[in-house]
């Protein structure tokens, strides 16, 4: 491991490239503010990229206990994660120039997105699960803001919600942290988990007890029912492209603190084939229904896409509950793919919400007409989130079936008849999918007759609000056409990682 104060830089110089926007005077002028923002954005992920691409891995910040650094370390898997997140963080920065433009304190936004920038990526780059829990505690607290912004009675409730339901799942994960800290000599993420035989020494049932006690609380943050409240009362009343980045990336906090839970603290072979196991499955397949069962009934066009959320999260934790290579495979794949397409989602909604103020599905009959081509982009991401070739959301689903029909030749009982539905409970959420996203495609370009409503591209939304949807959407559909790369890469953490599973 080379030691390198680099690892830094990614990190601290969003977050006082930040605080300056937030104290200083001089940053009352729109045009400086915007114009700091986005080198900001820029200058953060040239240092992303070089961090992950370069040969410096660790760094340690401060140590709480000879025992407790805090520190960072770059693996595969957080290479990853900050390597979407920047994609994603930029995007809807840029998209965020145009929408937040009559915005009020429209500098708080911006100080409040380059700090949370930097913390995002310092848990990316975590060490161990002290500092995993440090940042992640972070994140739930500087992401408030952008609930809150807008400041209604609505917006501050939902705030509240979001805060109380990540504290209650934040104090579930440090219940955890406290006995794993008496248990084993290091909470350092270790390939194949730190807990071992000497740590059990006859305590299985307790420690099995905490592991699905850590896993509910990262679910609350990755929307697991009945934990995923929080994401319909907070995505409608946050602007868009903070719904955005709530959808596309906070919530896959959780995800990564499953993986790191369950992957690299307990180890995949302590927990397969028991009852934690077979528990995190039935739950996260029943998210997957109740989401899209809850999207079908929803007007609200932003509610909708975040009751969609809870569904297509849950797709992820299912693929990293079947302790699987082939289905971590397919979640890691589908947490990139999700990013992508929900991210771009949210953005077409904000673009049709700031250019029309029209927030209800049935209000939308024409808006094809008027935007083309934001509906266009809409409807790339609908197809990828419904799994159509050659979209990218077929290639995580198709992973996450074969995951799921591969752990059931070596099941018996209920696990084998939970590892069966989890293809069944996917394909129908697929349909469902269809049903409450392509209304406003099918709709918007084909509004019957009688419709009175404006002409073709009567509707303008400037090039900075298009640039990010047309970038997500030639992703969305690039990856679904040529996945190898990815794939590969991907494929290759899991072939690590599967030495967990054999331990």
């Amino acid at each position: 491991m080379k030691e390198s104060a680099i690892l830094l830089l990614p990190i601290f110089l969003p977050i006082v490239m930040g605080l300056a926007v937030l104290v200083l005077p001089v940053f009352r002028n729109r045009r400086l503010t915007v114009g700091f923002t986005a080198a900001g954005l820029f200058l953060t992920a040239v240092s992303v990229f070089a961090v992950i691409f370069g040969q410096a891995d660790t760094c340690t910040l401060f140590a709480l206990t000879e025992t407790l650094p805090v520190f960072f370390h770059i693996d595969a898997v957080g290479r990853l994660f900050a390597g979407i997140g920047t994609v994603i963080w930029c995007c809807c920065g840029v998209f965020a120039f145009s929408y937040m433009e009559h915005e009020r304190e429209e500098k708080r936004y911006y100080g409040f997105y380059l700090i949370v920038y930097g913390v995002l990526t310092a848990l990316d780059f975590t060490g161990n699960l002290i500092t995993f829990y440090m940042f992640y505690e972070m994140i739930t607290l500087l992401t408030m803001p952008l609930v809150l912004h807008t400041r209604t009675r609505e917006a501050v409730m939902a705030g509240l919600k979001y805060l109380f339901y990540s504290f209650c799942g934040a104090y579930m994960v440090l219940y955890g942290i406290y006995i794993l800290h008496g248990c084993t000599d290091t909470l350092a993420f270790t390939e194949g988990g730190i807990v071992n035989s000497v740590t059990v020494q006859g305590r299985e049932p307790f420690l099995l007890f905490v592991a699905f006690l850590m896993i509910m609380g990262f679910g609350v943050k990755a929307g697991l029912f009945p934990f995923h409240g929080w994401l319909p009362a907070a995505h409608p009343v946050a602007p868009a492209p903070a719904s955005a980045v709530l959808s596309g990336m906070i919530v896959k906090c959780g995800v990564l603190g499953l993986i790191r839970t369950v992957y690299y603290v307990f180890g995949a072979a302590f927990i397969r084939h028991t009852w934690v196991q077979t528990a995190w499955i039935i739950l996260a397949l029943f998210t997957v229904f109740m989401g899209s069962m809850l999207a079908c009934r929803e007007k609200v066009l932003k509610r909708r896409l975040a009751y969609s959320t809870v569904s297509q999260v849950s797709y992820i934790q299912f693929g990293l509950a079947l302790l699987h290579p082939v289905g971590f495979t397919g979640a890691l794949l589908h947490t990139v793919f999700h990013a992508v397409m929900k991210s771009g989602l949210f953005l077409c909604a904000g673009a049709v919400i700031r250019k029309t103020e029209k927030t209800n599905t049935d209000e939308l009959r024409g808006i094809g007409r008027e935007m083309p081509v934001t509906i266009w982009c809409y409807t790339f991401f609908s197809l990828s989130m419904i799994g159509i070739p050659p979209a990218c959301g077929y290639v995580s689903k198709l992973y996450l079936a074969t995951g799921a029909m591969q752990m059931q030749g070596g099941a018996s009982g209920l696990s084998a008849v939970v590892f069966w539905l989890g293809p069944v409970v996917l394909l129908v959420s697929a349909l469902l999918t269809a049903y409450y996203l392509l209304p406003v495609t099918i709709h918007g370009f084909f509004p019957g007759e009688g419709f009175t409503g404006g002409q073709q591209g009567n509707i303008k939304a400037d090039a900075v609000m298009l640039a990010p949807l047309i970038i997500l959407a030639v992703l969305a559909i690039g990856m679904g056409m040529f996945p190898a790369g990815l794939t590969d890469y991907i494929t290759s953490i899991a072939s690590v990682v599967a030495r967990a599973f054999v331990r």
